[in-house]
């Protein structure tokens, strides 16, 4: 009889890793996602990534191996071909008496290894390796292949000013091999290896600068010379499918590409400019907007609020910050953990981002006539349960929500206000009875998010700056017997101190007396103050929670609050 595996959970536990409540949490969340319990102990950071990879390889009998002590000479890498390497991320470490040993980061990815077993025709002896430091070896080992945005850069300079390239060709080593596309090529990869969320390539007087946005904020990349302006936007249109021809109007457009094994998604636009036009290429990345809800930063008593929120049958529930504040995360979030087999989900986006199983999704078309309104009106003959409007933009759309969460449909949406408060004054201002406002809404929450504390080199602070804390409104009491954290900066984080960002959030349930004073039109201030003595914190309150636990500075939180405009009491 087959021995029965131990659980990982058990192992974590029996390392000292893990704690008994954390490890349950885990495997109830790995069974209602069905996912690997590995896979979300990871997301959840209830353990670090060694340490997971130790436990999976005594719980499968595997060998570990340690990537930081062991040496991989570069031939070894000769033993397999660089397709399979880059696809199913293994390292070959050496082949002895017919038996082909390759380190794994995946014990559970038994199709990879059937795959590399077929394609090579060999026996194979299994490792396993943490996941993160096969793909640095990988990387390091076909660097030359992957040209940097630096060298491609170099290549670009040193072509004959004369020298036109013919970008419209799709085919052929010569379009391959061309300065230009090797050079957008690097410009893509790279952006998506540093986590970038978007890539700005903005035309000036005497250069194009590339910038991209990592964490929220903008970091100058490099400049390209002037005169590959034209040949560089035209190459982002061809893999777009934008018309090169067009300079006068705005486009929009997609890529599809392959980065690292990964297939990828960017959104782009063109924006006609005095220097030439702007390109941004938004990317899309499905894994982000699949972490879990509870990973987005909630504090316990907010995620049982969105909990119980979520999971009533009909209602409104609104969601608002400005743009790039996690507002579309947040409902995907919510839309996963309702996304059952007996539930219908439908929704509506300008654009559809991002593409769910289970979830049918329409896309806003507004030059055919298909807006908001009218696919609203006609989603609610598709009889569903769960209804998403990407943004109430007018009158029309917010009526329409109202009527359809009045009728038995939860509803999920957006607006663009500074605070939960102001949702209600901006719906009534948008002209929506006060009286469809108080009784359809159940509950508003506005959200901003803020760079977190890199985990490597974080250090406490000894001497926090006192005007920072004055502003932020902390009392002698709070800091008594606390530690903040400081950024440092190290490799891992690019030496800005901050890897990762995390929400803070400020959740408004409507009661009596809110309800109430919707009804009667009360002010924004009016409003807040009955939230906050019924329990509401503020972003500002969220906010300060998050650096006395060590996530993210005084100046972080300052800088996202207190540039919004945020009021607190």
């Amino acid at each position: 009889m087959a021995r029965k595996r131990k659980e990982l959970t058990d192992i974590l536990i029996e390392m000292g890793v893990l704690k008994s409540n954390d490890a349950q949490r885990a495997v109830d969340e790995a069974t209602k996602k069905r996912r690997h319990v590995h896979e979300v102990l990871l997301d959840l950071k209830l353990a670090s990534e060694e340490d997971i990879t130790k436990a999976l390889a005594l719980q499968y009998d595997m060998e570990y191996i340690d990537l930081d002590k062991s040496m991989l000479a570069a031939s070894n890498f000769d033993l397999i071909p660089a397709d399979l390497i880059k696809r199913h991320q293994v390292l070959p470490m050496e082949k002895k008496d017919g038996r082909l040993r390759v380190v794994i980061g995946d014990p559970t990815d038994l199709d990879a290894i059937d795959a590399l077993t077929f394609r090579l025709n060999t026996k194979l002896e299994t490792c396993l390796g943490a996941k993160s430091k096969i793909k640095l070896h990988i990387e390091h080992m076909f660097a030359e292949e992957n040209a940097s945005i630096d060298d491609a850069i170099k290549r670009v300079s040193s072509m004959d000013r004369g020298q036109s390239i013919d970008l419209a060709k799709t085919g052929g080593q010569e379009a391959d091999d061309a300065p230009i596309i090797k050079l957008v090529h690097a410009i893509i990869s790279e952006a998506v290896k540093s986590r970038a969320s978007d890539i700005h390539i903005e035309p000036m007087k005497d250069r194009v600068r590339v910038r991209y946005r990592i964490d929220g904020v903008c970091v100058e990349r490099d400049n390209i010379l002037k005169r590959m302006q034209g040949p560089v936007t035209a190459r982002l249109k061809i893999m777009s499918g934008m018309d090169i021809a067009e300079k006068r109007l705005p486009q929009d457009g997609r890529i599809k590409m392959e980065i690292d094994t990964r297939p990828i998604d960017f959104r782009v636009s063109a924006l006609p400019g005095y220097h030439g036009e702007s390109i941004v290429l938004r990317i899309l990345r499905p894994d982000n907007v699949k972490i879990g809800v509870q990973a987005m930063g909630f504090e316990e008593d907010d995620y049982v609020k969105f909990k119980r929120i979520i999971s009533r049958p009909a209602g409104i529930f609104l969601v608002t910050g400005p743009t790039g504040s996690g507002k579309t995360t947040t409902l995907y979030g919510a839309l996963q953990e309702l996304n059952k087999s007996d539930r219908k989900i439908i929704t509506a986006e300008d654009p559809v981002e991002y593409n769910f199983p289970g979830i049918n999704q329409c896309q806003v078309r507004e030059n055919i006539g298909l807006t908001f309104a009218k696919i609203l009106r006609s989603m609610l003959r598709q009889a569903p349960n769960i209804i998403l409007v990407g943004e109430i933009r007018d009158l029309e759309v917010a009526e329409v929500a109202i009527q359809a969460s009045l009728t038995g449909h939860l509803v999920f949406s957006t607006l663009h206000t500074n605070d939960a408060p102001s949702a209600i004054t901006r719906l009534i201002d948008m002209g929506v009875k006060p009286f469809l406002v108080a009784s359809s809404i159940q509950a508003i929450m506005a959200q901003r998010l803020v760079r977190t504390l890199c985990e490597k080199c974080k250090q406490p602070d000894p001497e926090p700056d006192k005007r920072t804390l004055q502003i932020l409104g902390f009392t002698e009491r709070e800091l008594v017997g606390k530690k903040m954290m400081r950024p440092v900066g190290c490799p891992y984080c690019n030496n800005t101190g901050y890897r990762g960002r995390k929400g803070i959030f400020e959740m408004m349930t409507m009661n009596n007396e809110v309800r109430e004073l919707a009804f009667k039109r009360a002010p924004t201030n009016l409003l807040r103050k009955a939230a906050r003595a019924s329990g509401m914190k503020s972003l500002l309150d969220d906010g300060k929670i998050k650096i006395l636990n060590g996530i993210t500075t005084p100046t972080e939180i300052a800088r996202v609050t207190q540039a919004e405009g945020i009021i607190t009491d």
